[in-house]
């Protein structure tokens, strides 16, 4: 089976490299051609655009930064969408809102080809280590076709039914995350204005009921004040927040803590933290 693989940040390099080392036959693109040489080192091939790897793969699968640039490699006469043909599949594995996923549905089925969302969860480390958890839905064949492809990708995989509740789903999974982050900063910047050890309050919360691995990578690196690489940049964790208050609208849901966590995040893009790791967003909570 030939996959095709549109999107070589972060988490799709990774994820694109753990097909290779697989043994999956795999063909790439990115906006920016660099992106492609260390995937082509380990045997991967490279397409002249997404349409030339629709038309050469099986599967292709995407992983973007947002719905615009979905919309960028899916649409027109070299997207993703013109290289698709019968009996092809089409796996979204960017976070977008449900619209844009159904809309990708719809058109890849106009095709005679199948679609599948699914987005993640996890951040660099679990991309490279193969780590991640997916949430999928849509054509129930594709996913069951594609099921060994996302092994390989991810340690934990789900099957959610309808296009649109993965999309749904993983905006729910990163608003708690935001949320969580949010609340470990100010934990943190309260235990630094009372004169206590910020060391001590993460050995407190990692010895009780909110231990967690979030905490656990964060929580360093935060009190640190220093750089945090970017494991997951800033402004993709605002807008998801902003898709999800856009569903919470949709749907009729208050989300009073998740719109004041907003706020914060976009205060945060203001201050050009934007491409930092979200963590950074404790440098807006810990002002002087």
């Amino acid at each position: 089976m030939k996959i095709g693989f549109i999107g070589l940040g972060i988490m799709g390099s990774a994820m694109a490299t753990n097909l290779v080392k697989a043994g999956y036959d795999l063909t790439v693109w990115n906006r920016s051609g660099n992106a492609c040489r260390p995937l082509a080192e380990i045997g991967a091939t490279v397409a002249a655009t997404p349409r030339a790897a629709a038309e050469t793969c099986d599967i292709v699968i995407s992983m973007m930064a947002d719905p615009a640039a979905v919309k960028a490699v899916r649409d027109g006469v070299d997207g993703i969408i013109s290289g698709m043909s019968a009996g092809k599949g089409f796996i979204d594995m960017s976070t977008v809102d449900a619209e844009t996923s159904l809309n990708s549905a719809r058109m890849t089925q106009e095709k005679g080809a199948r679609y599948l969302e699914a987005p993640v969860a996890g951040s660099r480390k679990p991309a490279e280590d193969a780590a991640l958890i997916i949430m999928t839905a849509g054509d129930r064949h594709l996913y069951d076709e594609a099921l060994p492809i996302l092994g390989k990708m991810g340690k934990k995989i789900l099957y959610l039914g309808d296009t649109g509740s993965a999309a749904r789903m993983k905006l729910a999974n990163n608003l708690v995350m935001a949320g969580m982050l949010t609340a470990l900063c100010e934990g943190l910047a309260l235990t630094a204005k009372s004169g206590l050890d910020v060391a001590q309050l993460l050995e407190v919360v990692d010895s009780g009921a909110m231990s967690n691995p979030m905490f656990r990578l964060k929580g360093p690196l935060i009190t640190a004040d220093g750089e945090i690489p970017a494991a997951f940049p800033l402004k993709h964790m605002q807008k998801d927040l902003r898709l999800a208050l856009r569903l919470a609208e949709e749907v009729g849901q208050p989300l009073f803590a998740a719109a004041t966590v907003n706020e914060l995040f976009k205060s945060a893009l203001a201050a050009d933290l934007g491409n930092s790791d979200f963590a950074a967003v404790s440098r807006i909570v810990h002002r002087d």
